[in-house]
């Protein structure tokens, strides 16, 4: 394999699982460790990766993938996380739905429910929730992003008028400590917002956020009630999780860890 289809394939690969390490690397692209770390060390110098012990990292320019690459990160693993998240809502619940590719694939599971009050600031989930007629639907005003993302003040002052049962939320990253964060300082403020409205707060998210980098902080995933995703949770994290009430799911073996 020419050097340049490796640089490529190693870039693709960092910036959609956030790490890879370098055996991955070597198994995936049939060459030898010595390649591999010559390969990593030349893309660090270009600041095309960021160089870690044992493999690489996406580059610290703390910006979130483009939301057309995003939609399609680990599809399976997300609509296998939202219908585990769909089947804990009951028909008639109230729900904030939040912005994001996995709390979009959420809304697809959640459209054979019955008579569901749905708050958003994601227009992409409402244009998908739209197709049930029993669901009452309501958009939050604010700065309309590319995404279908709307965040801002006002984002805020809107969210802050409602109490609803249940708030599907999203995240960028996860840190092993349990911090939660996100890249756009607007849209945590909004995040904020759907969890003080909520009296139940489900958090979604594949494992690629956990071993990715963010810079503003939401708070700690020990005040979420659930925490749905699809792998076996890093050690450090799970200590941190174990004297907390958060109800873990893992969804991958489509079991409760806790």
């Amino acid at each position: 394999m020419k050097q340049s289809i490796r640089h490529n394939k190693i870039i693709e690969l960092v910036n959609q699982l956030g790490y890879v390490g370098t055996e991955q690397l070597v198994a995936e692209l049939n060459v030898s460790s010595q390649t591999i770390r010559r390969d990593l060390n030349e893309l660090a110098e270009k600041n095309l990766i960021r160089r870690h012990h044992g493999g690489a990292g996406a580059p610290s320019n703390t910006e979130n993938s483009d939301y057309t690459d995003r939609k399609y990160f680990f599809s399976e693993q997300k609509e296998c996380i939202a219908q585990n998240v769909a089947k804990l809502i009951p028909n008639g619940a109230s729900i904030f739905v939040d912005i994001g590719t996995t709390a979009e694939a959420i809304a697809v599971a959640l459209l054979n429910h019955k008579q569901l009050c749905i708050v958003t600031n994601n227009l992409n989930a409402a244009h998908i929730l739209r197709q049930n007629e029993e669901f009452k639907i309501t958009v939050a005003g604010g700065e309309l992003r590319s995404d279908g993302g709307i965040i801002g003040e006002a984002t805020v002052n809107f969210i802050n008028q409602f109490r609803l049962d249940y708030c599907i939320l999203g995240i960028s990253a996860i840190e092993l400590d349990g911090s939660m964060m996100d890249y756009d300082y607007h849209e945590v403020q909004v995040k904020r917002a759907l969890m003080r409205n909520a009296r139940k707060v489900i958090l979604a998210t594949d494992h690629s956020k956990f071993k990715r980098n963010a810079t503003v902080r939401l708070g700690d995933i020990r005040e979420v009630n659930y925490l749905f995703t699809d792998c076996t949770l890093p050690p450090e994290l799970q200590n941190h999780l174990n004297h907390s009430d958060v109800s873990i799911h893992n969804c991958t073996q489509n079991n409760a860890l806790k």
